[in-house]
């Protein structure tokens, strides 16, 4: 697979969301979509990035932004997840790591010198045309909305 840039058409893809209801990227189009990628549900890290976004989901959604969450979680995993920390957005069950691998971010890690693979925590946004405007490989999970305004700033 060939690794995704900055400047390039995101990859289509349709995949079930937390109520097991496909969901098309090329849908959106028209809209600013942030597609991120997170490796666990109800994880630190991975809690921390989705209540960054779900506290300033107002004011990502008023600049035109949709946002999509992935993971390899189930449908029901998602489900416990939202209701757990009320997240307002999408979160895509991508179990068979379809979506990942269209995107690069199902990668070889390495924990205590064990490798396994496992999901790159990696943000790509989207703009209205379906084109990859900022691919965030280094995810600030604490302050990713202020990463991702700042960015686009630029």
């Amino acid at each position: 697979m060939k690794e995704l840039t900055e400047g390039a058409i995101a990859p289509n893809f349709t995949a079930n969301d937390q109520h097991g209801n496909p969901v098309t990227l090329s849908s959106f189009k028209g809209k600013k979509v942030i597609l991120y990628f997170y490796p666990k549900d109800d994880t630190p890290g991975c809690t921390a990035e989705a209540c960054n976004l779900r506290d300033n989901y107002q004011m990502l959604t008023k600049q035109g932004f949709v946002v999509i969450g992935v993971s390899t979680d189930s449908e029901k995993s998602h489900q416990k997840f939202i209701t757990k920390y009320e997240l307002p957005f999408i979160l895509i069950a991508d179990t068979d790591k379809k979506v990942h691998e269209l995107y690069g971010t199902w990668q070889e890690k390495s924990m205590y010198g064990r490798k396994y693979m496992g999901t790159a925590r990696y943000t790509f946004v989207i703009d209205e045309n379906g084109v990859i405007i900022k691919i965030f490989t280094k995810v600030d999970t604490k302050n990713h909305t202020q990463q991702i305004l700042d960015s686009l700033k630029q």
